[in-house]
Order: C-alpha cells, then sequence, then structure tokens
C-alpha cells in the first residue's frame, strides 16, 4: 500500500517515485511494450493508471529484473502508461512512453521488493542545429516510413536534435552501455555527433 499512498498524496519533497529496473534503456520519447506479471509491479501499475502518476524506469546495472530488487543505474527516464490491456489473468501488458530524464538521488526498497527511488529532473537540452542533423534526421525518416508510425510516437521531430539523437539511440543496435550512456548525456549536439559517426562507421548514411 505505499506506493498507493505515495502517489494519491503527490509529488513528495525532491519528488519520489517508484523505479522500475529493466534490461533495456528507456529515451524520453521512446515507446516501450512491457509485460508485468509480479506483484510490486502490478501494484505500481494500478497506482500509475488509479492516480494517473508516472514511475521511473532505469537500467539494471546489477541484478536481473525478477527476483531481489536490483540496482539500477542513477540516471533514468520517467514512463508514462498510454496503453494497457490483460488478455491472461495475472499479466498487464502495457505500452509506456518515455518522458524526461532524471537523476536518482537515493533510494529505498518496500518490503514487496519495490524500489522508491527520490530523484532530480534534469534539464531539458537546449534547442541546437548541429551539421549533422540534417542526415540523421532523413535516417530516422526512412525508418519510421519502413517500420510504420505506429511504433513511434507523434508529433515527429526531424528538426529537433534531441529528439533524433533519441530516436537514433533507440533504433541502432548498440549495447546497453552505450545506450546509457546517451541518455546521460546533456548536450544533444554531442550525442548526435557520436550517432553520426556511428551510421557513418556502419555505412548506414553516406
Amino acid at each position: 500500500m505505499l506506493v498507493l499512498n505515495l502517489l494519491a498524496a503527490g509529488p513528495q519533497p525532491g519528488e519520489t517515485v517508484p523505479v522500475f529496473p529493466l534490461g533495456t534503456v528507456l529515451f524520453p520519447g521512446m515507446r516501450l511494450p512491457l509485460r508485468i506479471f509480479e506483484q510490486r509491479y502490478m501494484e505500481m501499475a494500478k497506482a500509475c493508471l488509479k492516480h494517473d502518476a508516472h514511475f521511473g524506469v532505469c537500467l539494471i546495472r546489477e541484478g536481473e529484473e525478477v527476483g531481489a530488487p536490483a540496482v539500477p543505474e542513477t540516471v533514468g527516464c520517467l514512463a508514462k502508461i498510454r496503453e494497457w490491456d490483460m488478455e491472461q489473468l495475472g499479466i498487464l501488458k502495457v505500452r509506456v512512453e518515455g518522458l524526461e530524464r532524471f537523476r536518482l538521488v537515493e533510494t529505498q526498497a518496500t518490503p514487496s521488493g519495490l524500489i522508491l527511488g527520490r530523484i532530480e529532473r534534469l534539464p531539458a537540452e537546449g534547442d541546437c542545429a548541429p551539421a549533422e542533423l540534417a542526415a540523421c534526421a532523413g535516417f530516422v525518416r526512412q525508418v519510421i516510413e519502413a517500420v510504420g508510425s505506429s511504433r513511434f510516437g507523434e508529433p515527429y521531430g526531424y528538426d529537433d536534435a534531441s529528439w533524433v539523437g533519441f530516436r537514433l539511440a533507440e533504433i541502432l543496435p548498440l549495447r546497453n552501455p552505450v545506450r546509457q550512456k546517451l541518455l546521460e548525456l546533456t548536450d544533444a549536439g554531442a550525442r548526435l555527433a557520436i550517432l553520426h559517426r556511428f551510421l557513418r562507421e556502419q555505412r548506414l548514411i553516406a
């Protein structure tokens, strides 16, 4: 019941949110399907739906998704449940959308094993138009047209270096530690330069 009381009360001093450690990195604007079956996360999801609240997603640094509470990375992304369904009893299917990034200040685990994190939101990145933007945006546009728009949330920000960079970090075949570093970067131009170099090295763009 702790998470229900927490979300019902609204944001706490310093803002405290339930944290879902996963074996993947969630980026702002990213849509991510999840299958939830552990009781601690069922309770979390129900509370978020009831109170129109969000939770935090962090890449696992140590541990596993199932079982004892894992050790999360300190920078993660807030998630909002956009769609949900329970086709099978005991298994909740949701699709979440990544919102703002945050840094974990401290964590504690409830008796059920749910991690509660006190967080600080990272500031939004400033506008920039690096030289790599046009080529990177063109590649993202081709992927979205090929895969279908249902996987990517609108509106599309092809002229936004942060949006394009996060979409590249999401769709390219990168290792999770690399994705985590890209999430932690606070310079959209630097992130795009790294990804542009990767695209050229892989001969995905000219």
